[in-house]
């Protein structure tokens, strides 16, 4: 079984930035692919960033490729989304999610974090 759990969520003006973490436990976390998803109020979960478990390659969605970045320390469980340049159209709740390739559509994953919630304000 793989826990999940994301922080660093918050409150940030435009073109600020926030870096939010995925702790995971569970002896397979380092062996599994990790996504960011988001959701804002009303829209439906999209997909944000993807991360193999090799470290090998990272997919980003189109909107936030150039301002997000995904990694991870195998050696600490964690997995990282570093946003820059932030919108006020980025806030929404940020889940991470776990499984076995860096699919982009979250109903692949088997794992999921509770959600940070990030608010951008204009």
């Amino acid at each position: 079984q793989v826990q999940l759990v994301e922080s660093g969520g918050g409150l940030v003006q435009a073109a600020g930035s926030l870096r939010l973490s995925c702790a995971g436990s569970g002896r397979t976390f380092s062996s599994l692919a990790v996504g960011w998803f988001r959701q804002a109020p009303g829209e439906e979960r999209e997909f944000v960033a993807a991360i193999h478990w090799s470290v090998s390659s990272a997919a980003y969605a189109d909107s936030v490729k150039g301002r997000f970045t995904i990694s991870r320390d195998n050696a600490k469980n964690t997995v990282y989304l570093q946003m820059n340049s932030l919108k006020p159209e980025d806030s929404a709740v940020y889940y991470c999610a776990a499984g076995s390739a860096p699919f982009t559509v979250g109903r692949y994953y088997a794992y999921w974090g509770q959600g940070t919630q990030v608010t951008v304000s204009s």
